[in-house]
């Protein structure tokens, strides 16, 4: 069975995946918000917080509160 905020993060990098430009903050918020109402919006805003202190190496910020995959660092 899986948690809470691991059903988070597994669509946080489902989002990222499918943008790799990135994504903002709120747009991470919404759209998580919108693929399952059942969640929490500060359940969601505390698994976006911690985003880049659990996931260093596949997440980082290329500008202030955009969020992308590390593997499209080059593009």
């Amino acid at each position: 069975m899986q948690t809470i905020t691991g059903k988070i993060y597994k669509e946080i990098f489902t989002l990222l995946e499918k943008n790799p430009n990135g994504l903002r903050w709120s747009e991470l918020l919404s759209q998580i918000q919108q693929s399952d109402s059942t969640l929490h919006p500060k359940t969601i805003n505390g698994c976006v917080w911690k985003l880049l202190e659990k996931f260093p190496d596949q997440v980082y910020k290329p500008e202030k509160g955009i969020f992308r995959l590390t593997k499209y660092r080059n593009n």
